[in-house]
């Protein structure tokens, strides 16, 4: 189980932090043709949303593997899952896929558990 839960991690984080990274140094209008969700949010709602990704898939890895505060690893998957569903309340406010979102809600929620 517990390979299980590292591989979650860190598959989970790789794609947050990719996520991070292009809503922090992409320009909105850069953004729309992927994300046409960015409409409805200013460029510092965009960045704060890529900060929060940041900080929680680095939250995901580095305290379960330095053995430092090792309960901000299922607190920053708790914070995942609370993001993705937002996220999916906005898709679907906009009549979007929220399937994704609920996939990514879904194995943060596996990580949580498991490391508790």
């Amino acid at each position: 189980m517990d390979i299980f839960l590292w591989i979650l991690q860190i598959l989970l984080a790789a794609a947050f932090l990719g996520s991070a990274v292009v809503k922090n140094t992409v320009a909105k209008d850069d953004l729309k043709a992927r994300m046409p969700y960015v409409e409805d949010f200013s460029q510092g709602q965009i960045r704060a949303i890529g900060l929060i990704e940041g900080v929680a898939a680095i939250g995901l890895v580095l305290p379960w593997a330095t053995g430092i505060a090792p309960i901000l690893t299922p607190l920053a998957a708790v914070g995942l899952v609370i993001t993705m569903v937002i996220a999916a309340l906005v898709h679907r406010r906009r009549g979007e896929s929220i399937a994704f979102n609920l996939v990514l809600a879904a194995l943060a929620l596996i990580v949580a558990i498991g490391r508790f």
